[in-house]
């Protein structure tokens, strides 16, 4: 029988997230920090607007690219929040999750032999979606003592003259690095210079520390070059409803537009509705959710601080992104032996990237109780392994 298999298909590899979710679901009093979702639940009045939708009988399709209330409402919340001005009937789609709309972004701008600039350590994503999308990714390699930020020197050295399209991966998982306004406006400048497209991925701009999020779609001469992809998953605490858009030039999105129908069809009804009132009535929601975090970020920051685990502050997202170097092993010894020894579950930052090496992803998307714990039992593994290594 001939290989019923895509030769690119194969040459992709699983998520390296999954590998140690799945030994935690078969451990007992395990504790996981790996998960990137946040731990409340979908604020009450989203989940009941939900569920009046569905007594409503609102169970049809709605147009392809959304309901016409949604997308002005996304348009409301993005001028609001961002300064970011886009036309509901052309300039915005509804889908399936931010992840739908970084695939078909990809899908409706690249052609074979396109390169993707990739800056790693990223959402592990980009790359196989650049490949399906039969672009060439090309990786930047993201510096700690550079804040894990995109620098212009390191844009411009990457780029060819096969370079078309920049993923822009800020506030970012996993290292919670954020790009200022400043650093934005360097790199735009070298954007247009080579004349490049931008995939803006911001579905964590909500959450940010130090100050607003800045999109860099906002810039002079930038919003024609930029798609920029959000949705509700982290902001709204809505991971299951799947729902999230993009935005950006008509002339590509009606090409985005076309994907989506013949794939998806459309979003989620359902999700649709709640997450019109999720822009609506869903600020003070978002608010207080994000100063939880921010606590929950301090508290790891002394924690790692008390061990003396280096870690860079971070400013964005909800993930930290310390340091293991030190006990000279891979991420994916230290994790591995983490997860046997004390069952505390990480990610190893190669999950996102080879330059993730000697880094681990933690999530802070979890109780204070649950941090509490699970960072005593990584300080009792980090003693016993310096005790070794004397």
């Amino acid at each position: 029988m001939r290989n019923p298999l895509s030769k690119t298909i194969v040459t992709i590899q699983p998520s390296g997230i999954r590998k140690f979710f799945d030994i935690v679901s078969e451990m007992d009093d395990a504790i996981s920090l790996g998960v990137g979702e946040p731990d409340f639940d979908t604020p009450w009045h989203i989940r009941d607007e939900g569920i009046y939708s569905l007594e409503k009988g609102r169970t049809f399709y709605t147009s392809n690219a959304g309901l016409k209330e949604l997308k002005e409402e996304i348009a409301k919340y993005l001028y609001r929040h961002y300064d970011l001005s886009y036309d509901p009937g052309h300039e915005i789609l509804v889908t399936v999750g931010g992840s739908e709309a970084i695939d078909i972004a990809m899908r409706a701008m690249l052609d074979p032999g396109d390169e993707v600039l990739i800056p790693q350590p990223s959402y592990v994503s980009y790359l196989p979606c650049a490949v399906l999308a039969n672009g060439t990714p090309v990786i930047i390699e993201l510096k700690e003592e550079d804040e894990f930020r995109l620098t212009a020197e390191e844009l411009e050295a990457a780029i060819t003259p096969k370079t078309k399209l920049l993923v822009l991966p800020f506030p970012n998982n996993p290292t919670g690095a954020i790009m200022e306004k400043k650093d934005l406006e360097e790199i735009a400048e070298v954007i247009e210079k080579h004349d490049l497209f931008v995939l803006s991925d911001e579905i964590y701009s909500a959450l940010t520390y130090q100050e607003e999020h800045v999109s860099i779609a906002s810039l002079p001469g930038m919003k024609e070059r930029t798609i920029v992809i959000n949705g509700f998953s982290k902001s709204h605490a809505m991971t299951g409803w799947r729902l999230g858009y993009s935005c950006g030039p008509e002339l590509i999105l009606k090409q985005m537009l076309k994907i989506h129908q013949y794939a998806i069809m459309c979003a989620p009804t359902t999700s649709q509705y709640a997450a019109v009132d999720a822009l609506r009535n869903g600020d003070d929601d978002v608010k207080n959710m994000r100063e939880e975090y921010n606590g929950r970020r301090r508290y790891l920051l002394h924690r790692f601080e008390e061990m003396g685990l280096q870690c860079f502050e971070p400013y964005g997202a909800f993930y930290m992104f310390p340091c293991i170097k030190e006990f000279g092993m891979s991420s994916d010894e230290f994790a591995t032996g983490l997860l046997r020894a004390k069952k505390v579950a990480v990610v190893p930052g190669t999950a996102f990237g080879d330059c993730g090496e000697g880094f681990l992803r933690i999530s802070y998307a979890y109780s204070l109780d649950n941090l509490k714990e699970a960072l005593d039992r990584m300080e009792e593994y980090i003693e016993e392994l310096r005790e070794k290594n004397q």
